[in-house]
C-alpha cells in the first residue's frame, strides 16, 4: 500500500504540472476572450477552466496520497507553513508556497462573479508567480528530480510557456485575435 501511496503522489504532481502548464499557456494566448486552433473563445475558456479544476484535484490528490504515506513522511505543518519540512525544507517548501497560491487564486476564481473583475483579475495574476514556484518544486524535489524523463517534462512545460510568453509579447499581438465591429451610433 506504501508504494501505490507514494506512486500515486507522484504521479498526481506530475500530471498536475502539465495541467496547470495547458492552463497557464491558453490563459496567455487567449487574453481577452481570443479563439485558439479552431475552438471559439467560449471553447477555450471552458479547456482553461477545465485543465485548471482538474489541475487542483490532481494537487489536492498529491498532497493527500503524500500526507497519508509514511515513506514521504510530510507532515500537516509542511503543507501549511513554508520551508519548514525536514526533508529538502527549501523545495519543499516552494510547493507549500505554491499550494497557499492555488488556495487563492481558485477561491477568488470560483467566487469571481461574487468579487468582481477588479479583484478576479488582481489575483489571477498570481498564477504568474504560482506557475515557476510549482515548476522550481517539480524539479527540486521527490525521487524523480533530476531524472531524464522529469527533465523532459519539465523542460517541455518551461518550453510551452516561454512560447506562449515570447508570442504574446510580440508586437503583432496586438493586431491579431478577436475582432470588433464598430457600434452603430442611432
Amino acid at each position: 500500500m506504501n508504494e501505490a501511496l507514494w506512486a500515486l503522489g507522484r504521479g498526481t504532481g506530475i500530471v498536475a504540472l502539465v495541467m496547470f502548464t495547458i492552463t497557464l499557456v491558453l490563459g496567455i494566448a487567449t487574453h481577452s476572450g481570443r479563439s485558439l486552433g479552431g475552438l471559439g473563445r467560449f471553447g477555450v475558456a471552458d479547456v482553461h477552466r477545465t485543465a485548471a479544476l482538474t489541475g487542483v484535484g490532481l494537487i489536492a490528490v498529491h498532497v493527500g496520497s503524500l500526507l497519508f504515506d509514511p515513506f514521504a513522511q510530510l507532515r500537516l505543518v509542511d503543507v501549511l507553513f513554508p520551508f519548514l519540512g525536514a526533508y529538502r525544507p527549501f523545495w519543499l517548501g516552494l510547493g507549500t508556497l505554491a499550494l497557499d497560491l492555488l488556495a487563492v487564486v481558485t477561491v477568488v476564481s470560483l467566487l469571481r462573479h461574487r468579487v468582481g473583475p477588479r479583484v478576479f483579475r488582481a489575483v489571477h495574476w498570481l498564477t504568474y508567480v504560482l506557475w515557476p514556484v510549482a515548476w522550481l518544486h517539480a524539479l527540486g524535489t521527490g525521487t524523480d528530480a533530476g531524472s531524464v524523463w522529469m527533465t523532459g517534462v519539465a523542460a517541455t512545460c518551461f518550453a510551452a510557456v516561454t512560447a506562449a510568453v515570447g508570442w504574446r509579447l510580440l508586437p503583432s499581438y496586438g493586431e491579431r485575435g478577436r475582432t470588433r465591429t464598430p457600434r452603430k451610433s442611432l
